[in-house]
């Protein structure tokens, strides 16, 4: 007889809460790091105190997903007949477990999705309400945040149960809301930019190909989905929306309430634009050239003279990576295969082909490689999805699969809420010695 997916994770988390237990109970005073008056002033940047196990960004390697590097996590996750992509399924098993599941595992998941999928009427109904001038994201996080009526966990709590089970609702409500986010996403999308014209979803498709049916995009298109799901999953949790989702989660809240939260930060430009922000730029560049597909010596001159005037090439280095981001790799795999007449790629291309040598030789970045941003808004672009403020809910779709699991576990291993402690600015003249 199989083991479904919740079986699976309720053996896993049998087996890690006495780990935990150990740290806590016999190494709770062992000094992590240390924290200075910079990181406290400035983000805490790089300050070691979170915890999770559903991914870890390594400087070399890329993001890892439950230790796998993200090539990995493509060439070893079940794909659909005839695609490319992974199934969207295979990762939240994989982030759930920590193991690759097979064939067998993966379609019981796209079923128990399927299962889930469907939107109460009410979300239609409050989405329509919604002038039609409103930002997508607002819609979306106004969406998830109505469907907290419908939390599991939250009556399940307030009926009194065990915190040794608080993640068993959890869990089901990170399945019911997974299901339903890409039904949430394309409905906005069609009445937004599309005449309010929605597309059913179909029964037993997986999800990305799911969504790329509801959007209304033909093949690839649910490849691109797939894979741009999966490379937005997870981020580790001191990011913007995830740390946002973590926190509030940390208070009990629900997995609707969390996640509304996780999509608020994320929809902050500081976070989650910077692909249509690079979309943008690249279009510029196309116009400012006049549409000219440039020689490698005519696009390197046109990047140090934007260096000179004292401009940065947008998508390039990242606070983390010292080398190309994989996210990006991965996607221009797909590029050269599929786009590789688009004039927007091709402008792509010669930025990566000229950019990383420039800032190795201006050497003020740390990191010249491109990241992910260099080039998701360019292939969204090619498929028709050009309205930029759109971007930020496909990308807010794929991280709640992640931040969603690291909540399922957080309710698991019973972790607190989160309060940390302020200093003033007395304080830390004080300590500073001023």
């Amino acid at each position: 007889m199989s083991v479904t997916l919740k079986e699976k994770l309720y053996e896993k988390i049998q087996e890690w809460r006495p780990r935990t237990a150990a740290l806590l109970k016999d190494h709770s005073d062992k000094v992590v790091g240390e924290v200075t008056i910079g990181q406290a002033i400035g983000g805490m940047r790089s300050v070691k105190s979170l915890v999770t196990d559903i991914s870890y960004l390594d400087p070399e390697e890329g993001i890892r997903y439950r230790g796998y590097t993200l090539p990995e996590v493509f060439e070893k996750l079940p794909k659909p007949e005839g695609s490319e992509m992974p199934y969207v399924e295979g990762l939240i098993y994989l982030l759930l477990t920590g193991d690759m599941p097979t064939e067998s595992e993966v379609s019981d998941v796209v079923g128990e999705l399927n299962k889930r999928r469907i939107l109460p009427r009410y979300v239609y109904e409050m989405l329509d309400a919604f002038p039609a001038n409103s930002h997508p994201m607002a819609m979306f996080s106004s969406a998830i945040l109505s469907l907290s009526r419908e939390s599991c966990f939250s009556h399940k709590y307030h009926k009194g149960i065990s915190k040794m089970d608080y993640w068993d609702s959890t869990y089901e409500d990170f399945m019911n809301m997974i299901a339903k986010l890409p039904e949430i996403g394309a409905y906005i999308y069609r009445k937004l930019y599309r005449g309010g014209e929605r597309i059913i979803s179909k029964p037993f498709l997986d999800l990305g190909a799911n969504f790329a049916n509801m959007m209304g995009i033909a093949k690839p298109y649910d490849d691109v989905s797939r894979m741009y799901l999966i490379i937005h999953a997870d981020h580790e949790s001191g990011n913007v929306s995830a740390h946002a989702g973590h926190l509030v989660a940390s208070a009990l809240s629900d997995m609707y309430l969390s996640t509304s939260a996780m999509v608020n930060g994320l929809a902050g430009p500081l976070h989650g634009l910077a692909n249509q922000e690079v979309l943008r730029w690249i279009q510029g560049v196309h116009s400012d050239m006049l549409g000219k597909i440039p020689t490698e010596d005519e696009m390197r001159s046109f990047v140090w003279d934007t260096l000179n005037a004292g401009n940065v090439i947008p998508g390039y280095g990242h606070a983390v990576l010292r080398k190309t981001d994989p996210r990006y790799s991965i996607q221009r795999d797909f590029a050269l295969k599929y786009l590789k007449d688009d004039p927007l790629f091709k402008y792509t291309d010669l930025l990566y082909k000229v950019v990383p040598p420039i800032l190795l030789e201006q050497g003020k970045a740390k990191n010249p490689w491109p990241n992910v941003d260099a080039q998701s808004g360019v292939i969204q672009w090619h498929y028709g999805v050009k309205e930029y403020e759109f971007y930020t809910v496909m990308f807010a779709i794929g991280r709640a699969i992640g931040v969603g699991a690291n909540i399922v576990w957080d309710r698991a291993l019973g972790y607190p809420l989160e309060r940390p402690k302020s200093l003033t600015t007395a304080m830390l003249e004080k300590i500073a010695g001023i």
